[in-house]
């Protein structure tokens, strides 16, 4: 077993952009439910619906296509239907559910992101979606690769060197990350972000203030939504498009890392998501090289990887138990949450 090789996988993690793409997608998540108190259980829908409308509008109008569209024009066109797409999105969610209690919200949003996931993979819609097959990355990359200012070579130190394109999309996803950061932490500060916090604790009482809690509620719906659906797109520019990827259980590890970090906190959703991304990968690597030398008997690789899950489920246990407020988190702003 390679300790060393463990380790610098798992440190790898901390500017990779799978990290900064589910970053966005807690900050989102802290949007709805931290600031907002919305329980979205969907925010892998989200991510989904940004994903395949960035990659299936590229493939459509590549600048080696009919248009002849240049690669800035395209990947911005490409990057503004991911946001209508998101927001269309948000608002099917949420014209229905919005005047109900947040339970309902919780509800409706498990099930459309599992709507989605297989309306995605349905065969019907194979020559667009690619089915349970997916969409490939090359044929969706070449806008932003074709925008990369870095020539060819690896660049970075240690875990964290790449290729010119690795290293190009690990500095958009960054960038984008510190962008939502800025956004948030400003509208939070600003009478609009006082009302959505007003309405987290008692939207009965800003209602009596003459605000339309529906309005507010449905602009931080949008407004966390469209932050994930660029975080999907940030999680396929490494990959390729798969359904799969956008299952429930991700949505879980979006909550995990919110809950770690500090919801309603602006720094908390960065640093859940380095943490818990680097755990993943620490234990993943431990548990296969432990399986490797024989430590847990007859137990299969697969099986071994699949505790890593297990210890998932167990830290957060522990964190809603012990530390329901997140590393970050403060306890008065917890009274919403109980």
């Amino acid at each position: 077993m390679d300790f060393l090789a463990i380790l610098g996988n798992a440190a790898g993690e901390i500017l990779s952009p799978t990290t900064a793409a589910f970053a966005l997608a807690t900050i989102g998540l802290n949007v709805h439910f931290g600031y907002g108190g919305l329980l979205n259980f969907g925010q892998a829908a989200f991510m989904a619906v940004g994903a395949y409308a960035f990659a299936i509008f590229t493939m459509q109008v590549d600048p080696t296509g009919t248009l002849g569209w240049p690669a800035w024009l395209s990947f911005l066109a490409a990057v503004a239907v991911a946001i209508v797409a998101a927001v269309a999105f948000g608002l099917l969610l949420g014209i229905p559910t919005l005047r109900l209690r947040g339970d309902y919200l919780a509800i409706v949003t498990i099930a459309a992101a599992e709507i989605v996931r297989f309306t995605m993979r349905t065969s019907e819609y194979s020559t667009i979606t690619g089915g349970s097959q997916g969409l490939r990355g090359q044929d969706y990359k070449g806008d932003i690769d074709a925008l990369n200012p870095l020539a060819g070579g690896m660049y970075g130190i240690g875990p964290w060197a790449g290729t010119a394109y690795d290293t190009w999309v690990r500095i958009l996803a960054w960038g984008l990350v510190i962008v939502a950061l800025i956004i948030v932490w400003l509208l939070m500060r600003s009478p609009w972000g006082r009302v959505i916090k007003g309405i987290r604790e008692d939207e009965d009482a800003v209602r009596s203030l003459g605000k339309n809690v529906y309005g507010y509620k449905m602009q931080a719906l949008i407004l966390g939504g469209v932050i994930g659906g660029l975080a999907g797109i940030m999680f396929v520019l490494p990959r390729a498009v798969q359904p799969d990827n956008f299952a429930t259980a991700m949505t879980f590890y979006i909550w995990t890392a919110l809950l770690l970090g500090g919801a309603a906190t602006v720094l908390g959703p960065l640093l859940g998501s380095i943490l818990f991304w680097v755990l993943l990968s620490f234990t993943g690597g431990l548990l296969s090289g432990l399986q490797s030398i024989g430590a847990f008997g007859d137990m299969t690789g697969t099986q071994a990887g699949q505790l890593r899950f297990v210890l998932v489920g167990l830290a957060l246990i522990a964190i809603v138990v012990f530390r329901p407020q997140g590393i970050l988190g403060n306890k008065k702003e917890l009274s919403f949450h109980v």
